[in-house]
């Protein structure tokens, strides 16, 4: 059996519920390609060179590579950071989940994360952040609220599709990714401890985890990741550099059983998730 997970609950709060692809830096074979072409020039123009005009000389050389590296140095300075760019991509897809529940000390509410995932406004969330709930809203990046009901779920993922009753007057589907890899940099998107739209960095550490939710049931097949998660992070979008979504947060891992982090969290691969919406495989 896999190690002990703790699903996420949905954070709590007191009132009403909340609220292009990036470029890396140049690495060493961009600037030797720039290096290449500019020598390339070079050889062409001293071959084709009138016989009135000047030879080309060692410094001349140089001079042509130091300004291709500068200028590749300088637009590389200013392209936005990887977390950057993932941020304002998938910033307008994320949506905020509120949930009503009643339990023996009466009403309570909680707010998880979601992600709209087609122009229709179909939002993928986590399933444990609106089971068993009596009411759900949805509130999406501008501002527009609506109710929301549970169109599809699968207890196996822990994956809720919902459709909202009213859209906004833009509707913004983020973008699906396909399958992640170790190593890879990736973006945890939600609204941890009730602080909405926060963006928290890492990597993926593993893939095809298996943890156990409780004693009688565990989640395959998951992504394993080193960005920070909370309650509130639930249901919403683990990104690539580019923005695209490659997972679900559905919970995290700690031995203490605390609702904290602790350096490791799940996310259900987007094919699988997409896959309960009806999307295409990745």
């Amino acid at each position: 059996m896999g190690s002990p997970l703790v699903v996420e609950p949905p954070q709590e709060v007191a009132g009403a519920g909340s609220p292009a692809p990036s470029r890396r830096p140049p690495r060493l074979w961009v600037i030797a390609a720039i290096v290449a072409v500019v020598v390339l020039a070079v050889a062409v123009f001293a071959l084709t060179r009138g016989p009135d005009t000047a030879p080309i000389t060692a410094s001349d050389v140089n001079k042509a590579v130091q300004n291709g590296i500068a200028k590749a140095q300088d637009e590389a300075a200013k392209a936005p950071p990887d977390a950057a760019a993932a941020y304002r991509v998938a910033l307008p897809s994320l949506v905020t989940v509120t949930t009503q529940r009643t339990d023996s000390n009466g009403a309570e509410r909680g707010t998880g994360a979601g992600v709209v995932v087609s122009a229709e406004g179909t939002v993928l969330t986590a399933l444990h952040v609106v089971q068993g709930a009596k009411s759900i809203e949805v509130t999406f990046s501008d501002g527009t609220a609506s109710e929301a009901t549970v169109e599809d779920q699968d207890l196996a993922t822990d994956i809720a599709v919902l459709t909202p009753t009213q859209l906004p007057q833009v509707v913004v589907p983020a973008v699906l990714g396909g399958g992640a890899q170790v190593g890879e940099a990736v973006f945890a998107l939600g609204h941890p401890l009730g602080l909405n739209g926060s963006l928290s960095a890492g990597v993926v550490s593993a893939l095809g985890r298996t943890v156990q939710v409780s004693s009688d049931r565990t989640l395959k097949d998951l992504i394993q990741f080193d960005a920070a998660v909370n309650p509130g992070n639930s249901g919403g979008p683990l990104l690539n550099k580019a923005g695209q979504v490659v997972g679900i947060v559905t919970g995290l891992a700690n031995p203490s059983e605390q609702n904290f982090f602790v350096g490791i969290g799940f996310a259900v691969p987007i094919a699988t998730a997409g896959g309960i919406a009806g999307s295409p495989p990745q």
